[in-house]
């Protein structure tokens, strides 16, 4: 499985995902002295789960449905977590 579709299984554990897009700039990161290793991921997370939440909130929970992928198939993530409102008004 790839690790964009591990990402969503994650995710869809605990957040109810209306969109999600993920993109992958592990490639730009392999030649680099210090890479040791792991994905460099950059995501868009849109979920009514966010209302009400603090963008420290979100992420939180972001790397809680992620667990153990963090440091390890995971090294670097970003991560822009909108509710239904933000993205329609971003969109």
């Amino acid at each position: 499985m790839e690790i964009e579709q591990v990402i969503r299984t994650h995710l869809e554990k605990i957040i109810t995902i209306k969109h999600l897009e993920i993109t992958d700039t592990t490639g730009k990161h392999v030649h680099h002295e210090q890479f040791t290793g792991g994905h460099h991921l950059s995501t868009i997370i849109v979920s009514k789960d966010f209302e009400n939440m603090a963008l420290i909130e979100r992420h939180q929970l972001v790397y809680h449905a992620l667990g153990a992928m963090i440091k390890k198939e995971i090294h670097a993530l970003s991560i822009k977590p909108y509710t239904l409102e933000e993205w329609k008004k971003k969109s």
